[in-house]
């Protein structure tokens, strides 16, 4: 039994069935998104509740699930904003990412 005032610590798990890696702290505080492809996870988006924001989480989430791919074998291709943004400071996936075409306008 915990403590009186302390929590029990945010949970990352994956659902499949939902196609996401969830936070969990009591619920779903935040979640990314992806779908598959040929040997592929193509992550689609990602956001955390406001009130959890600055407290690492996205990253926390990342990094699991980035783990979790390279564990299935399969490759990652970041069409999410964040998951991009955390591959170009995070090079221990760089073997394993298929960056998708950039745009020209």
């Amino acid at each position: 039994m915990a403590e009186p005032g302390t929590r029990a610590p945010i949970e990352v798990v994956h659902n499949p069935q939902r196609h996401r890696y969830e936070l969990h702290d009591g619920g779903v505080i935040g979640f990314t998104k992806y779908r598959l492809g040929e040997g592929k996870v193509i992550f689609i988006h990602t956001e955390v509740d406001d009130a959890y924001s600055g407290q690492g989480l996205a990253s926390k989430l990342a990094r699991y699930a980035l783990d979790d791919v390279r564990a299935s074998g399969r490759r990652i291709v970041p069409l999410c904003p964040y998951i991009a943004s955390w591959l170009r400071k995070h090079h221990d996936f760089d073997d394993i990412v298929d960056w998708p075409a950039e745009q020209e306008g």
